[in-house]
């Protein structure tokens, strides 16, 4: 399991208590529990079907239970978690079929936002997204947690500016489903991940609306392709 560093409460921070007294969790540590967490998940050092066992995690977290518990209530609204039984959670198993469905509904969606988002994207930002994709792609290796962490920043920068809160909000939800079946089945695609966000930035960087758009289409589509080519029955 990953090392995570203790969590604190942010200085300042609000902390609320039951009727009783008994002092509960800062929102604070609830957050970044959450965060923490995921973060596990998406990296892959939580696996699709492993049962989240509280104590332990908490202990790693430095955290009590009851922002933990907090935490993974979210993540199950989120749809990264699912319950496994009226006590414990587990990491949600995406079947093909739904990260298919999530593809096609990301395809209908994401290439709109990405139109919506090109004029408004900071240059700075795409060419720090652009430098991290060109360091990807020409390393000796293709580290996985840097591939994840380039993606999500793409993919949320992307969301952040393309103007619409329902959106973002539906297409983030996609997102965390389609990735949970790609940290455990499409590993080996990562080469070409990395080409397909690179043409979509190269046309945010060119202020190509249009062209940003149908890249972003095509690299989903190309992600449906490559899911026929694993599995063709």
């Amino acid at each position: 399991m990953l090392k995570q560093p203790k969590l604190k409460a942010a200085p300042g921070s609000q902390t609320f208590s039951s009727g009783n007294g008994s002092p509960l969790a800062t929102r604070s540590l609830v957050d970044q529990a959450h965060g923490a967490i995921s973060y596990m998940i998406l990296s892959h050092r939580l696996r699709s079907g492993e049962v989240i066992v509280e104590a332990p995690l908490a202990a790693e977290l430095g955290i009590s239970r009851t922002p933990l518990r907090e935490a993974l209530q979210r993540l199950e609204g989120e749809g990264l978690l699912t319950k496994r039984d009226s006590r414990n959670f587990m990491v949600r198993r995406v079947e093909i079929r739904e990260y298919l469905q999530s593809l096609r509904l990301r395809m209908l969606i994401e290439p709109d936002a990405t139109r919506n988002a090109a004029p408004v994207i900071p240059p700075e930002r795409l060419e720090e997204i652009h430098s991290e994709l060109v360091s990807l792609q020409t390393g000796t290796a293709h580290h996985t947690e840097a591939h994840w962490l380039s993606d999500d920043r793409l993919h949320g920068t992307i969301l952040e500016y393309c103007g619409n809160e329902v959106t973002a909000r539906v297409i983030q939800q996609l997102r965390s489903t389609t990735r949970l079946f790609e940290v455990e089945m499409l590993r080996s695609r990562l080469s070409n991940d990395c080409s397909e966000h690179l043409a979509i930035v190269e046309a945010l960087r060119a202020g190509d609306a249009e062209r940003a758009s149908e890249e972003m289409k095509r690299h989903l589509g190309s992600l449906i392709n490559f899911v026929f080519t694993l599995f063709p029955s």
